[in-house]
């Protein structure tokens, strides 16, 4: 305030701020959204030593600089996570997957063409409005994003819920304000002059400038890999007792974590040895995060906290995806150490380029990499064993498995089962009915994906990605259909028979996570990405790394 002298103002700021008398220091922040009255806000929250401050950025008037508002705070020896025995349940407004899949594509437009105006040596008068175009496109798709609840409440009784994209970030916020809860003692409430001085000081203070929170690279807007990561969680050691334990992989794209592959529970042990292998796909991912859980089976017991889950992370670790490290063919064994836990790991990526080659099989008598209608033919059928196989044990038991074919099956089961299909094994459905869902939804992709040529013909290919950039909606549908039909019938009927699947599993959505734009979205690429002669590979296969864009969008068009 132009009322408060610059000796006043830097004496309290120096009261308020100063580590060495041991009073106030700041120790995290980060943007968040907050639910309020069941709309969703873009925050800067920043956790003090003793507090916990909820900011909102002022917008800028004229050349002013920026400045933070203070929407509400909680001293730490006031906040807690648990809510009053007849809490009222949270209802998160859901944002459609076709608008944050539509906001990744602008951003993903963004990003090549700012790239290009780089290589074209323009100005930066004409940069700097892409950027600041790239920007709000950013925000809003981390307000629209995230979707897990973090409550806090005050002991007077106020609530406040943030949304958050993943069970890592949720976690690391309760343990920093646990800890800190344990050290802090009670201080007295602050006076409005004093809000507004620490609210004006978070300016300085902050350590999260941008959105989003996981990329801006200055100079690369599209740094991270694209392409296939394999995974081996081998086993994990230092446990001091005995638990039911399984982990999962969480990787970022656009800036966001998913949960990617979950290990079976390993029962009761202080050594489990899970030696389960993942292929994860990334885009524009930088980072692998692990997590550890102790399995609970007492369903009867609900955790206040969340909600969602009564099973409880015992640790927690990330590792950066080097390119430099990762670009070899080998394997690279790791440890992530969390907690005096740690986990053994092995790695291999193969980047886009590579995983598109459709590869015709050398086992004339196979089903993978074999045509889809030398395989009718031979089996007499119109739709393949292996797809009506596949299909009617997930339709049997995997229909209500939250994130069914977006979650990576085991490796080693889905190369058993694809063996056991290539050889006519007759046990194969008794192989089945033994094995984890995902790994069935992953056999079933792979065969799609091994196909030597994609399930809607590299012919056609053209057509389809002239057809879904019509604007009339008319002549989109009929430019579709005729384009459907003109498939050869063995390819034409397997679609329609997975469509049909497809469809049921959409249905079953408020359980199973799975809308149908989160289905075509695993399933696009499958069915339609050409083979590799008739995509748009860059000739150079020494630049994974920075043909990120163009990829996103074929894919998103796919």
């Amino acid at each position: 305030s132009p009322t408060i002298s610059f000796e006043y103002f830097f004496t309290s700021l120096t009261i308020l701020l100063n580590p060495k008398e041991g009073i106030r220091q700041l120790l995290k922040d980060s943007f968040m959204v907050e639910l309020v009255e069941g709309t969703r806000k873009l925050r800067h929250v920043f956790l003090f030593t003793d507090l916990l401050l909820c900011a909102k950025l002022k917008k800028q008037i004229g050349g002013k600089n920026q400045q933070y508002d203070c929407k509400w705070y909680i001293p730490l020896t006031e906040l807690t996570f648990q809510g009053p025995e007849e809490m009222e349940p949270l209802t998160i407004p859901q944002v459609p997957d076709e608008e944050l899949d539509a906001i990744k594509v602008k951003i993903s437009h963004l990003r090549s063409e700012i790239q290009r105006e780089k290589r074209a040596n323009k100005g930066s008068k004409v940069i700097d409005r892409l950027r600041k175009k790239l920007s709000e496109q950013e925000s809003l798709l981390l307000l629209t994003s995230p979707s897990m609840p973090l409550r806090l409440f005050n002991k007077n009784g106020k609530s406040y819920s943030f949304l958050i994209s993943s069970d890592y970030e949720r976690s690391e916020w309760r343990e920093i304000i646990r800890e800190q809860q344990q050290k802090c003692v009670k201080t007295p409430s602050l006076t409005s002059m004093e809000l507004q001085i620490l609210t004006s000081s978070c300016l300085k203070l902050q350590t999260v400038h941008s959105i989003p929170l996981s990329l801006n690279k200055e100079e690369d807007e599209s740094s991270g890999l694209y392409g296939f990561l394999n995974v081996i969680v081998h086993s994990a050691s230092g446990l001091k007792q005995s638990l039911n334990l399984y982990c999962t992989l969480e990787v970022d794209s656009f800036g966001f974590f998913l949960n990617k592959a979950k290990t079976r529970v390993y029962r009761y042990t202080t050594e489990p040895k899970w030696n389960e292998e993942f292929e994860i796909e990334l885009e524009g991912s930088q980072t692998l995060r692990l997590l550890c859980y102790e399995k609970s089976y007492n369903r009867t017991k609900l955790n206040k906290e969340d909600a969602d889950s009564t099973d409880r992370i015992i640790g927690k670790g990330q590792i950066l995806l080097d390119p430099q490290i990762l670009q070899g063919k080998d394997w690279q064994r790791t440890v992530i150490p969390m907690n005096g836990i740690e986990v053994k790991l092995s790695m291999k990526f193969t980047s886009r380029e590579f995983s598109l080659k459709r590869m015709p099989s050398e086992k004339p008598m196979g089903v993978f990499g074999v045509k889809i209608s030398t395989v009718t033919k031979r089996e007499r059928s119109k739709v393949p064993y292996i797809v009506r196989q596949c299909l009617e044990e997930i339709e049997r038991r995997g229909m209500e498995e939250v994130g069914i074919y977006r979650v990576s099956g085991v490796a080693t089961d889905i190369q058993a089962l694809k063996t056991a299909f290539d050889t006519n094994n007759k046990d194969v459905s008794v192989m089945m009915s033994e094995m984890d869902v995902n790994a069935i939804a992953g056999t079933l992709k792979l065969y799609f994906r091994e196909l030597p040529e994609p399930l809607f013909t590299d012919e056609l290919y053209p057509n389809f990605a002239g057809g879904i950039t019509l604007t009339d909606s008319v002549a989109k549908e009929s430019c579709m259909l005729n384009l459907l039909l003109s498939l050869p019938e063995p390819n034409l009927v397997t679609f329609l028979f997975l469509l049909d699947h497809l469809k049921r599993v959409a249905e079953k959505e408020s359980i199973n996570k799975m809308s149908l734009h989160n289905l075509a979205t695993v399933f696009g690429p499958t069915l339609l990405r050409p083979a590799e002669k008739d995509s748009k590979i860059p000739s150079n296969p020494t630049q994974p790394i920075s043909m990120g864009d163009s990829w996103s969008l074929e894919v998103m068009a796919q």
